[in-house]
């Protein structure tokens, strides 16, 4: 028999895998088509001059890969003799989208200051998380790490009015983890969003076979008659992000949605995004604690608190679904680092995080002064509006307009993200991970590069 497919080397790698790559490439490649009986160990061995172990390791290999099957007393056969078919040249892969370009100033939402991070002190917590070897050789707990816990309910009270003790609060790998579960223990049919949504959320409602009801609103956030004839069982609102009065949903609107929960039985679910780093006015207390807990699900996260890439959040659960939960909890993975979880836990205790928000309250006060002169000075033609909580400045924008407008900046290298809602696509522009001093710059080059966008549009 000839082995035209087979490259075996004296040299090089082990000869059992260049024997299993020769062989996997010629089923890939068609040479050896499905079901061909492969030459016995014995037969090939002799005729390669190789030992009968190298290519019992290399059958083994691909039968284990589903490449080949082993018959008793009959011997090998190839199972698998085709090659995949070839990707469509005019569909985009995530393999072959282009690498992110250098940008001088990086105006996206994904990002944080690194210059006002306190990284050297988050590594020292981390650092002594890794030196307690007896911690970090066990999983995490279900529910996660008692003492974050415990940290949680002190600063969740003080920093937002949340009542909650360490029992009540579940942590997770940020807020659409959370999500998932609570929509699985509540086991609801309709939840009711605002009209201008939030596509994270509204992702996890639709996996999860629960109907999406947009609803509309007015100056003062979510409608409570449009909740109330929806029929709608769930309720998802931020209260703390601003309306369309450019301020936090009022205390009087909350006291409403607290009312259709508690008549109706009905779950508000609460997201605090950032709700403690409002920085114009003191933050308003969260829902949660106006009620005493028992109709809203909070849920709180440090992504722009302390840095985007420790994925930790956390879940206030009210009574009714607590009891669910606990009944439940070994079925669950914890899906956050247990490492961070103590670093977080001790970075909490420690006072770093209270200290660590009043310096950024400070800081993007004076950053989003700093950006609204610099956009109506640069770019006054534009309507700009500032989303304070999730610190950036919206402005409007075609579909026509808006990729062009992006690339535009590039070319002067600044980096600029576009979102989608009903109400259209628009350009975030943030001031979370850009330095104060580079602001001005920045936007003058954006308005450079839209004025020049605008004339070919």
């Amino acid at each position: 028999m000839a082995y035209e497919y087979l490259e075996i080397h004296a040299d090089g790698e082990p000869l059992y895998r260049q024997l299993y790559d020769s062989l996997k490439k010629a089923m890939e490649t068609g040479q050896l088509r499905q079901g061909v009986r492969l030459p016995s160990i014995r037969r090939l061995s002799e005729d390669l001059g190789v030992s009968r172990t190298t290519v019992e390791a290399a059958y083994q290999q691909l039968c284990v890969e589903g490449y080949l099957k082993s018959e008793p007393k009959r011997g090998y056969f190839v199972l698998f003799g085709e090659q995949p078919a070839p990707a469509d040249p005019r569909r985009p892969s995530l393999t072959s989208a282009p690498l992110t370009a250098h940008f001088r100033f990086n105006l996206g939402t994904d990002c944080a200051d690194a210059e006002a991070a306190d990284l050297r002190i988050w590594r020292r917590h981390v650092r002594d998380i890794l030196n307690r070897r007896e911690i970090i050789v066990s999983y995490g707990e279900h529910q996660g790490e008692p003492a974050l816990r415990e940290a949680l309910s002190l600063y969740a009270g003080r920093a937002r009015g949340v009542s909650a003790g360490p029992e009540e609060i579940v942590v997770g790998a940020g807020s659409q983890p959370l999500l998932y579960l609570l929509c699985g223990l509540a086991g609801k049919r309709c939840a009711a969003i605002d009209e201008h949504g939030f596509v994270q959320a509204e992702q996890v409602f639709r996996d999860c076979g629960i109907k999406v009801i947009p609803l509309p609103r007015d100056e003062n956030g979510l409608r409570p008659d449009a909740l109330r004839q929806s029929g709608a069982d769930l309720a998802y609102v931020s209260p703390s992000s601003p309306v369309d009065s450019g301020s936090a949903m009022p205390t009087s609107r909350r006291f409403e949605l607290l009312r259709w929960a508690q008549e109706t039985g009905g779950i508000l679910i609460e997201d605090d995004y950032n709700g403690e780093l409002r920085y114009r006015a003191h933050p308003i207390p969260a829902m949660q604690g106006m009620a005493g807990g028992g109709c809203v699900a909070y849920l709180g996260s440090f992504s722009k608190l302390l840095l985007p890439s420790v994925r930790i959040g956390y879940m206030v659960l009210p009574p009714s679904l607590l009891a669910l939960y606990q009944e439940r909890a070994r079925n669950y993975n914890q899906t956050a680092s247990k490492i961070e979880q103590l670093a977080l836990a001790a970075y909490i205790a420690s006072g770093q995080m209270e200290r660590r928000l009043r310096r950024l309250r400070k800081l993007y006060a004076a950053k989003s002064q700093l950006m609204g002169k610099c956009l109506a000075a640069e770019l006054p033609e534009r309507r700009f509006t500032l989303e304070e909580t999730a610190l950036y400045f919206r402005t409007p924008l075609t579909p026509q307009e808006a990729e062009f407008l992006c690339a535009k900046a590039a070319e002067y290298g600044v980096r600029v993200r576009t979102r989608e809602n009903r109400d259209g696509i628009f350009a975030a522009l943030s001031f979370s991970g850009i330095p104060l001093a580079d602001i001005p710059e920045a936007i003058r080059l954006l308005g450079l590069a839209w004025k020049q966008g605008d004339d070919r549009i």
